[in-house]
């Protein structure tokens, strides 16, 4: 209307019943369809009705009207559009004809867009006196089933039903070359506005294959959206074979995207047919120019990804190589790529180092190359290094750099980084997050469940955390599901990871003679100390961790070397040799402390705790082995711990002495506790007098007591006696 809205709506003095509030909502659509029109409509009918319509009551009515009487509801609601009869009639008759030539002529044109904006109509008609903003803005003016995108109004879209019929008008009036010619012209602007997706849509809807091609190709082409690669593969099934084998790049790049989704099935098929496509045209040509030597390589290159997806270590190195061989020197992404490949070969094959030096150089070639997905990917390797090397917090820190922007650039990789945070926060102790984290994990393997290898990971995980809080049955049901996809799907390398968590099972249940008869059968070093040491046969527990310790050394394989060294531990203390467990548990500490390790002392049960208590009384490592026996006392009260991560995380429990006893005044306090007198401990300990006073002065300071009684009570409740 002819009034200031806009002023009066800044003084609040209008109310305003826009399209939103006209719209009916779901709840509105299925009281109207199925009380109102006597239809008899599910709930998934409606939902479908109500999007296709965009709750438009005129429209419901309509879509009613004609459901009167038919059986095949759901093909009818697929179909409805603005083409059927009574809508067209109604948009027609209502609105199309009421309107002027120039806007007809401007809704037609500009009904190929998806979206609309001022420039972009100005593009398609060439009309000065006409200008797309100020005709958009009278179409919004006068509600003409045109709704905005942005708040600035700069873009807008029509209304589901109203550009179907616009689009049949164009076909109508419009000749396939003249349509043809208006999708060019947009595919040009959205170019020129840096909107590579669109371009490419609008390219291949005019069936200009070069223009396509060379769109799909740009560096500009954002691959890392899921709906950006479905796009790309709908337009390349739709090409002759004829087309594709003269381009036998098309063939790799169907092959490229299928991977991207994360489908393997068919990837091979079409490699094939490029390299068969690539074979016929060589001779024509002369032989192989750079571009097809870059292709080779390309070919070669999503060859070695195929391999990482199915764990092929030695095979992914070949392929990895041929690539290498081939790719043209400035392909950086490419050349980034394969590098990674080698870096996860690598590490399937143990070679650590070799693994860290191929991440190393992926991400710093991927950086140059200004790629987005292969410097997280890259990351993500490193990470992972990282963690079998106990740093914790370096992982942690390379999973946070990429964890913000993993799920945009590449979904199927998001599960590695919540899996890889899990069980980071597992060994701090935090389990509550650990397990969010492996949840989503999950959740994220469920959904592109070609990978199943995920699946397994994180069940796995979820198992051993279930048993961590003594959720037997529940851990048992994760592992037996997870050992089923592994049977079914042939994944021996699996194997061993899901018995490990069954011989703890086991263990956990006192049924030592299926725990036996699992480590005999699988070769998992630490599984059958573990059996070893609950059957009581410490002599042999330690000699098989010697021997393993010596080949986890030799690997330099930190995780596995640092495991073995806390088992070393128990195992001495377990078989009265606690001089020798303090000096393999000091090792672990001091290797452990670094990085906040908790579960894997935690893990080790009561034996750990009673060693733990022997190192508190010498002082050994006081801080972090006051925080261990807290969060002992902790997990048998039931009470969950605060994380244990450095910096702004809070410790377990502070200390209860602002400065820890020494190893001399350990030593007298047990003295003072047996009654000794100072005299007596001069003569039992070869001190003078004065020196014995001294450690007295200084055990009841940091005891904060003023008696030898008071020294001796409060040494007993802080557990130092």
């Amino acid at each position: 209307p002819d009034l200031p809205i806009a002023r009066l709506r800044a003084r609040g003095q209008c109310v305003e019943l826009r399209a939103a509030d006209l719209q009916f909502t779901p709840a509105e659509a299925t009281e109207f369809l199925n009380q109102g029109m006597g239809l008899n409509l599910s709930d998934g009918d409606v939902a479908a009705l109500e999007t296709r319509t965009e709750g438009w009551i005129a429209g419901l009515q309509m879509a009613a009207i004609s459901m009167q009487g038919l059986k095949d509801i759901e093909g009818f609601i697929q179909s409805f559009t603005g083409s059927h009869r009574f809508v067209m009639d109604y948009l027609l008759e209502e609105v199309l004809s009421q309107q002027p030539e120039n806007i007809q002529a401007f809704l037609q044109k500009t009904s190929i867009l998806d979206r609309l904006c001022g420039s972009l109509c100005d593009a398609l008609l060439f009309d000065p006196s006409s200008p797309g903003q100020s005709i958009l803005e009278y179409l919004e003016h006068v509600n003409l089933f045109i709704i905005p995108q942005d708040n600035e109004r700069c873009w807008f879209r029509y209304h589901h039903l109203f550009a179907s019929l616009l689009r049949k008008r164009l076909r109508q009036s419009l000749d396939h070359e003249g349509i043809n010619r208006l999708h060019i012209l947009a595919s040009e602007w959205f170019e020129n506005n840096d909107m590579t997706l669109e371009a490419f849509r609008h390219a291949a809807a005019a069936n200009d294959i070069e223009r396509a091609i060379r769109l799909m190709e740009s560096n500009m082409m954002p691959l890392y959206l899921r709906g950006t690669v479905t796009t790309i593969l709908d337009w390349l099934v739709t090409l002759p074979d004829s087309v594709l084998n003269a381009k036998p790049g098309l063939w790799w790049k169907q092959a490229e995207l299928l991977v991207l989704k994360g489908e393997i099935t068919g990837v091979e098929e079409k490699l094939e047919a490029a390299e068969a496509a690539l074979a016929t045209l060589a001779p024509s040509t002369g032989g192989l120019n750079s571009t097809s030597r870059d292709l080779i390589g390309k070919i070669a290159a999503i060859r070695s990804n195929l391999a990482v997806a199915r764990h092929q270590a030695e095979t992914v190195i070949i392929h990895a190589h041929q690539a290498l061989e081939y790719l043209h020197p400035d392909n950086l992404p490419y050349r980034s790529s394969v590098i990674r490949d080698m870096g996860f070969a690598y590490k399937l094959m143990g070679n650590r180092a070799e693994a860290k030096r191929s991440f190393a150089k992926a991400l710093s070639i991927s950086r140059v190359s200004e790629d987005r997905v292969e410097p997280l990917l890259a990351t993500i390797g490193l990470a992972q290094i990282h963690q079998q090397e106990n740093q914790l917090h370096l992982a942690d820190e390379c999973y946070q750099q990429v964890l913000p922007t993993i799920g945009d650039y590449s979904i199927l990789n998001a599960g590695v980084v919540y899996l890889g945070k899990a069980r980071i926060y597992y060994e701090w102790n935090d389990l509550d997050t650990a397990k969010k984290y492996a949840e989503q994990s999950l959740q994220l393997a469920q959904q592109f469940s070609q990978i199943v290898h995920r699946i397994i990971l994180s069940e796995v995980f979820l198992a051993r955390l279930q048993l961590a809080r003594g959720n037997v049955s529940s851990a048992t049901a994760l592992l037996s599901n997870a050992e089923q996809i592994t049977r079914q799907h042939n994944l021996d390398n699996r194997i061993s990871e899901i018995t490990a968590i069954q011989v703890l099972i086991l263990l956990r249940q006192g049924n030592l003679t299926a725990a036996d008869q699992l480590t005999l059968q699988d070769d998992i070093p630490i599984s059958r100390a573990n059996v070893l040491l609950a059957q009581g046969n410490y002599t042999d527990a330690l000699t098989l961790l010697e021997c393993y310790r010596n080949q986890m050394e030799m690997k330099k394989w930190q995780d596995k070397r640092l495991k073995t060294i806390v088992l070393q531990a128990v195992a001495f203390h377990l078989s009265g040799d606690n001089n020798k467990a303090l000096g393999y548990l000091r090792e672990a500490l001091a290797l452990a402390e670094p990085n906040g390790f908790i579960r894997l002392f935690l893990d080790e049960g009561a034996p750990m705790a009673e060693l733990l208590s022997i190192a508190a009384v010498q002082a050994i490592h006081w801080d972090y082995v006051t925080k261990l026996l807290n969060a002992f006392e902790s997990e048998t009260t039931g009470k969950q711990p605060r994380s244990s991560i450095s910096g702004s995380r809070p410790s377990l429990l502070e200390s209860p002495l602002v400065e820890p006893l020494s190893p001399r005044e350990m030593e007298i306090l047990h003295l003072l506790a047996k009654g000794l007198s100072n005299q007596q401990i001069c003569q039992r300990l070869y001190l003078a007098l004065d020196t014995v006073k001294g450690h007295n002065r200084k055990i009841f300071d940091k005891l904060n007591v003023k008696s030898r009684s008071e020294a001796v009570a409060r040494a007993r409740e802080m557990g130092l006696l």
